[in-house]
C-alpha cells in the first residue's frame, strides 16, 4: 500500500509548538524513526511526510510541521509552511505538553475549526507532568456519548500520551479512527457510478509526449481501477483507433472518456446518442466541485484583451513542447478572446496571495492532492471573487463542446444551460 498515490491517502496534520513531541508521535505511530527527534527546539523544519497503512482506515499520509511559534527569519518560512499544511489536512492533530494550553493552540483550533477540520488533542509527556485538570475539563466528552459515538462530532477528541515511551498510543490511533471523515471511509467513484455494473466504458489514451516511457498517466490509471472496482467493464485504445473500436461493439458504450487533448477528435467520432466527457472533468467533480466550477467555466465570456489568468498545477513536471496548461490552453483561449492574454503558472503547493489581479484560475485536475486542500483552494478564490475553471473544462468550452462534455453530468449541466436543456 506504499504505493497508494498521496492524493488517496487520508491527510493527518501534526501541529503544535516546538519541542512538544510531535516528531516523537509520528515515531512511535509508525513505529519508525520517521522525523529527527532532539531536545533543541525547532528540529523540524519543513513539512515531513510520512505514508502508512493505519487499520482500518487504510492509507494515511501524516504530516509533521515545524513548531507553529518558531522565531526569527528562517522561523516565519516554517511557519508560512506549517500554515499551509491546513490546506491538505483532512484530520489536524493539536499536539501539546500536558499541562500547556494557551494562545498558540488555540490559535491552532480555531484554524481547523474554520475548515471544519477534524481535530484530535494530544496531551504530551505525561510521563514527566501532569495534565492539567483546566484542559481535562474543557476537552471531556459528553458523558451521553457512548462508546464510538461522536464520529461526525464537531467537539475535539482528546488523548494522553507519553510518545517517548510508547504510552497511549493505542489511543491516539483509535481516536484518529473516530475523527476520519464518513467521506474518506466512503470514498466516491470517480466515474463507476456513471457507467454501472456490467457496463462498459471507452477510455481514449494518446500515447505522446506526456504519457511516460511505458507507464499511463495517474488519472488513466485511476479510472481504469475505479472501473474495476465498480465492476464495470473497461476499453483502452489511442485516439486513431476509437472509431474502428466503436465499429466492433455489438451495443454503444456507456460512457466515453477522453484525454483533453483530443477532445474536438473524440467528439466528432463519437456519434451524439453517447455520453463523452474527459479525464480533467471527471477529476474536477471527484477532486474538487464539478457544479461550481463549471459554472465558474462560463467567466470565459468576460474575459477581455490584456486580462491576466493564473494556470495551476498540482504537480511538478518539466514542461513539453506543446504543453497542455502552458501551451495549448494559453492558445485556444487567446483563439477565443480574439486578443492577447497573460498568464501566469504556479506549480505545487505554491500560490500566489494576491488572487484579485486575475480574472480566471484555470487548474489542474489535480490528481495528486487529496479533495480537501483542492476544495480549501477553491474556498480562498471564492473569498477573493476569482472563478475556478478546469483544464478539461476550458478546453471543452473554448473549443465549443462545453455543453455535450457536460452531459453526463445532469446537476452541472443544469447549472450552466437550464433544466429544459439538461433534461433534453
Amino acid at each position: 500500500m506504499q504505493r497508494t498515490p498521496r492524493g488517496l491517502r487520508l491527510h493527518i496534520g501534526l501541529f503544535g509548538r516546538r519541542n512538544v513531541g510531535k516528531s516523537s508521535l509520528l515515531n512511535a505511530i509508525t513505529r519508525q524513526q520517521v522525523s529527527i527527534v532532539s531536545e533543541v527546539a525547532g528540529t523540524t523544519t519543513d513539512p515531513v511526510e510520512k505514508p502508512m497503512e493505519l487499520l482500518p482506515l487504510g492509507p494515511v499520509l501524516f504530516i509533521d510541521t515545524a513548531g507553529i511559534d518558531d522565531v526569527g527569519a528562517l522561523g516565519e518560512l516554517r511557519v508560512k509552511k506549517t500554515r499551509s499544511a491546513f490546506d491538505r489536512t483532512d484530520i489536524g492533530v493539536i499536539i501539546t505538553e500536558a499541562d500547556t494550553w494557551g494562545e498558540f493552540e488555540e490559535q491552532i483550533l480555531q484554524e481547523l475549526s474554520r475548515r471544519e477540520t477534524p481535530v484530535v488533542i494530544v496531551l504530551n509527556k505525561t510521563d514527566i507532568r501532569a495534565p492539567d485538570a483546566r484542559i481535562l475539563a474543557r476537552f471531556a466528552p459528553p458523558k451521553a456519548a457512548g462508546k464510538g459515538a461522536g464520529r461526525n462530532g464537531r467537539a475535539p477528541r482528546l488523548v494522553q500520551t507519553a510518545a517517548g515511551r510508547g504510552t497511549g498510543i493505542l489511543d491516539f490511533r483509535q481516536a484518529l479512527l473516530d475523527a476520519a471523515p464518513e467521506g474518506f471511509i466512503d470514498n466516491p467513484a470517480i466515474l463507476s457510478d456513471l457507467v454501472g455494473p456490467g457496463e462498459l466504458a471507452v477510455l481514449v489514451v494518446p500515447i505522446d509526449k506526456e504519457a511516460p516511457k511505458g507507464r499511463l498517466i495517474l488519472p488513466q490509471v485511476q479510472s481504469i481501477r475505479d472501473l474495476l472496482d465498480g465492476d464495470s467493464y473497461c476499453m483502452v485504445v489511442k485516439e486513431r483507433e476509437l472509431s474502428a473500436a466503436l465499429d466492433r461493439l455489438n451495443r454503444p458504450p456507456k460512457l466515453v472518456v477522453t484525454d483533453s487533448s483530443c477532445f474536438l477528435k473524440v467528439a466528432a467520432d463519437v456519434p451524439p446518442s453517447i455520453p463523452m466527457t474527459s479525464f480533467s472533468i471527471l477529476f474536477a467533480r471527484f477532486r474538487g466541485d464539478l457544479v461550481s466550477q463549471a459554472v465558474d467555466t462560463l467567466a470565459i465570456e468576460r474575459l477581455r484583451s490584456g486580462d491576466r489568468v493564473l494556470i495551476a498545477e498540482a504537480c511538478s513536471h518539466h514542461p513539453i513542447a506543446d504543453d497542455i496548461g502552458r501551451v495549448k490552453i494559453p492558445r485556444w483561449l487567446r483563439q477565443f478572446v480574439g486578443g492577447e492574454l497573460h498568464f501566469d503558472v504556479v506549480q505545487g503547493h505554491d500560490f500566489p496571495e494576491d488572487l484579485g489581479q486575475y480574472r480566471l484560475l484555470i487548474h489542474c485536475g489535480a490528481c495528486m492532492w487529496n479533495r480537501r486542500e483542492m476544495l480549501s483552494r477553491l474556498v480562498l478564490c471564492r473569498a477573493a471573487g476569482v472563478p475556478v475553471s478546469n483544464y478539461g473544462l476550458v478546453i471543452a468550452y473554448s473549443l465549443g463542446i462545453f455543453e455535450r462534455a457536460l452531459e453526463p453530468f445532469p446537476a452541472a449541466r443544469e447549472a450552466c444551460f437550464g433544466a429544459s436543456r439538461a433534461s433534453g
